[in-house]
Parts: C-alpha cells; sequence; structure tokens
C-alpha cells in the first residue's frame, strides 16, 4: 500500500480505476489517512483507518471539498489519539451526540417551561391536589376547592344568592386573576409585591387567605420538572413580600354581651322564616360553625339520645348533644320535599315527592338547603339597636356567654369541635355524650334564662302497654 505526500494537485488527479469498487490514496505523514475515491463519482473523502481492540476501523472524516488537508490530519491524529487512551471513536461519537440531544431537549423544556403562564400551571396544580387522596379520602374537601375556585374566578356573573349589604349585583374577579395572564417566570418576588399592594387596599382578608394559597402553589411547582426551572419558588419569602402580608387580627367585640341576650332573641324570633330564626338560635346554643350546623340532615339528629352528628372540619364529623329547647325547635321545622328545580328540570314526576334531607332547608336554593341567612340577621339586629355582629360571631358568643356558667374549658372546646389544646385533653380525657348534655343543658337554660325564655320541655307520659298472651 504505497503512501505519498497529500497534496491539493495529487488529491484533484486521483481517480478510481474502472473495475474497482473504491481506491484510496494514503498519507505517508500521518499514519491512517487517506483519501476515498469511488468509480463514476466526483466525490471524494478522507478516511481514517486503525485497529482497534484487534479489529479494523475505517470512520469518515468528510468531503474534501469541506475539509482542507491541514484539517484532515488533525482530525486523524486527534481520532488515533482516542485510540491509543482506549476510547473507541465510534463510542465517543455517539456519547457526544446523545449528549447534545439531552442538551437540546433541556434547552426545549427550559424554553417550554419558561413560556408556561401561571394559569396553565395553577390548572394543573389544582387538578393534581383535587385528585390527591390521604387514607382513602381525598385530601382536600370541596370548601377548600371552592376558595380556591373562588380566587381565580372570571367575575363578571350575576349573583343568585343573597347579597351582602352594599355588594354589587355582579361578582367580581377573583383576587389571584390579574397574575394568572403573566408567565410563571415572570411571578417573582417583585411581582407579588405589587399584587399585594393593590389587592391588600381593597380588600385585605381575601388577599392574605389568596397569598396562602399562592404559597402553596409555588412551592408545589418547585417539586415538579415541568415547572422547577422557571418557578421563583422563593418569591414569597422575600423581605419584601412578607411585610405586606396583611396580619390576620382576632375580631374584636364580635360576639353578644350578657345584657344583649334578650334584645337579640326578641328581635331574630320576629323574622318571618322560621327556619332562618331557628338556625340563627341554634348558632348561638350550640357554638356550631355556620357550614356545619346549615348542613345538617334529619338523619343526624337523634331524638332518642338526644343528639347531633355535624359535619367537622377538623375531624371529619362530631357528636353533640341536642339539648331540649334545641330539640323544640328543630322538631317544629318543616319537612320539605324537594322542588322540581332541586331534583332537575328534566325529573320524571314519580321522582317529584323526593324528602329534602336537611334540617334547615330551603325551597329556593339549588342546595336544598340555607345557604344565606345574614341579610335577615342583619336585619334583626338593627331592628334591636344592637352592634354588628357576623355569624361566626355567634359561635364566639357561645365560647364567651358558656363561662357565666362556669363550665370547664374542655367542655366547651369539645361541643364546639376545637382541637384539644393540651396533653392531658388530647390523649388522657374522652368525655361521654352525656357528660357533654349535662354541662350543655346548663349552658343553654342560662342563655334561655338570660334571654327572658321561659321553657320547660315536655314530659313524655307514660302509658300502659298491656302484653297478649
Amino acid at each position: 500500500m504505497a503512501k505519498v505526500k497529500l497534496t491539493a494537485g495529487r488529491i484533484a488527479k486521483f481517480q478510481c480505476d474502472e473495475g474497482k469498487a473504491q481506491a484510496f490514496l494514503w498519507c505517508d505523514e500521518v499514519q491512517g489517512l487517506a483519501v476515498r475515491a469511488t468509480p463514476g463519482s466526483p466525490r471524494k473523502r478522507y478516511i481514517f483507518e486503525s485497529k482497534v481492540k484487534g479489529q479494523t476501523v475505517r470512520l469518515t472524516i468528510g468531503e474534501v471539498s469541506v475539509w482542507n488537508i491541514n484539517e484532515a490530519k488533525a482530525e486523524a491524529r486527534r481520532l488515533q489519539v482516542l485510540i491509543d487512551n482506549g476510547h473507541d471513536p465510534r463510542q465517543v461519537k455517539a456519547d457526544a451526540q446523545a449528549a447534545k440531544e439531552v442538551q437540546a431537549a433541556a434547552l426545549s423544556a427550559k424554553e417550554a417551561s419558561e413560556s408556561v403562564t401561571v394559569a396553565e400551571a395553577w390548572q394543573a396544580y389544582i387538578a393534581e391536589r383535587s385528585a390527591s387522596m390521604k387514607d382513602g379520602k381525598p385530601e382536600w374537601g370541596d370548601k377548600h376547592k371552592a376558595h380556591h375556585a373562588y380566587f381565580v374566578q372570571a367575575g363578571g356573573e350575576e349573583r343568585t344568592r343573597g347579597r351582602r349589604p352594599n355588594e354589587p349585583n355582579k361578582t367580581r374577579p377573583g383576587v389571584l386573576v390579574p397574575l394568572m395572564t403573566i408567565r410563571l417566570a415572570d411571578l417573582d418576588a417583585k411581582a407579588i409585591a405589587a399584587w399585594l399592594d393593590k389587592e391588600t387596599k381593597q380588600a385585605p382578608t381575601t388577599a392574605a387567605q389568596a397569598f396562602r394559597a399562592l404559597r402553596a402553589f409555588l412551592t408545589w411547582c418547585a417539586k415538579h420538572a415541568a415547572y422547577s426551572a422557571a418557578v421563583h419558588s422563593q418569591a414569597c419569602q422575600a423581605d419584601e413580600v412578607k411585610k405586606r402580608v396583611p396580619v390576620q387580627q382576632t375580631k374584636k367585640n364580635d360576639s353578644l354581651r350578657r345584657a344583649q341576650i334578650k334584645p337579640w332573641f326578641e328581635a331574630v324570633q320576629k323574622i318571618g322564616n322560621p327556619v332562618i330564626a331557628a338556625y340563627l338560635q341554634g348558632l348561638l346554643l350550640t357554638g356550631a360553625r355556620r357550614n356545619e350546623l346549615a348542613a345538617l340532615r334529619w338523619a343526624d339528629v337523634d331524638f332518642q339520645w338526644k343528639s347531633m352528628t355535624i359535619r367537622d372540619k377538623v375531624e371529619g364529623e362530631r357528636t353533640i348533644p341536642l339539648t331540649p329547647y334545641m330539640e323544640h325547635l328543630i322538631a317544629g321545622l318543616p319537612r320539605r320535599k324537594l322542588t322540581v328545580r332541586q331534583i332537575g328540570e328534566k325529573a320524571e314526576s314519580k321522582k317529584k315527592d323526593i324528602p329534602n334531607e336537611f334540617v334547615f332547608s330551603s325551597p329556593t336554593a339549588a342546595s336544598g338547603r340555607l345557604e344565606e341567612p345574614r341579610n335577615p340577621h342583619n336585619k334583626a339586629l338593627a331592628a334591636a339597636a344592637l352592634p354588628a355582629l357576623s355569624l361566626h360571631g355567634l359561635r364566639r358568643s357561645f365560647g364567651t356567654l358558656s363561662e357565666w356558667v362556669e363550665v370547664p374549658a374542655g367542655i366547651v372546646a369539645q361541643i364546639m369541635g376545637h382541637k384539644p389544646s393540651a396533653i392531658a385533653e388530647k390523649h388522657y380525657i374522652q368525655r361521654e355524650l352525656d357528660l357533654l348534655h349535662l354541662w350543655h343543658v346548663k349552658i343553654e337554660a342560662w342563655i334561655l334564662e338570660q334571654a327572658g325564655i321561659k321553657f320547660a320541655p315536655a314530659k313524655k307520659r307514660l302509658r300502659v302497654v298491656q302484653s297478649q298472651q
């Protein structure tokens, strides 16, 4: 195999003889370097030939029209160095190509993630968290989902439920809506601080709640590959952001004083809707949360064993005593049937006699139960010349007024559904319903006494039952 010095002239004149499959012009300066030609083709290529692990390997360097002689020599020397160091040039090339592909994919993924909007990531977040289960139960309850939906609602829809005082006829856009259209990569501390400056002026409490939801959302994004490259996971932890978050303060003067009990009862009992009147009295006499009592079903009331099982946002459900006056209020409520609208406009006639399962039922609400009693309550307060009092304030009132009866704090907490505040309460004290009933009756009797309500539970009459032989 003759070797020559490669020159431009020799390479130009070099041809493959007829009858041969290929011909090589070998370089005498660099071992393994040659020019390869094939018959009838003007294209010539630099090639490199050597042995890798005892086997002859031939690699194409490139077209002579693209590579000059010095470049071809340098490439041949590089390939020989790889072989001398125990590397297969083919594998090295494949690895380099794979690395380029990985780098290109990472770059493409980064560009894609940086173009994702907050709304797109938020939808993925809601979908995953809504489907998440823990101990066989959804981690997010319906109320929690509703809060997140409220934060991003488009707004502009006609209100179908009762409105608060000075509330517009159409719903407002959610507090997080201004952030939804921007890129996730642009949601940094500066953007969140500017958003808080604006929203806290209009609705500080809602803004604080939405901020906590936003903070959890960013934490979730940081743990997902699709968003981790773009998200500013620590944006909510920046000092410029934290100092703008409204501090939630305990509502003051939002409970009934002893002297206000009587005028409150007198005004509430004059409300034309008996269901609302009974419901408001029930909030004060049980200390239940507004939605816990509103969702009470007839099946949850045990008139025989004097108990009510209500949905508890902490434990899932809890059983509390059915006190005499509360039993009197519930027993006097109408047992309605669902309306056609509540069942569905296309309901068959045989399905129109479905009983309404809720104790505090409503013939107009789509849910079938009491939804918005605030307006009647506010009117009753105004009629009695009483200061403003929220529905949650009635729950506060129960806890506050119970101290007049010197009830053990643990008793009140258990009735109201508060978490135990001490190790002994949590692990060692398990009060039976009868003990709760004993104290709850005392609380109710004292409140009724202050209200000037003379109420004596109807005594069950005993009757003789003759056995049949």
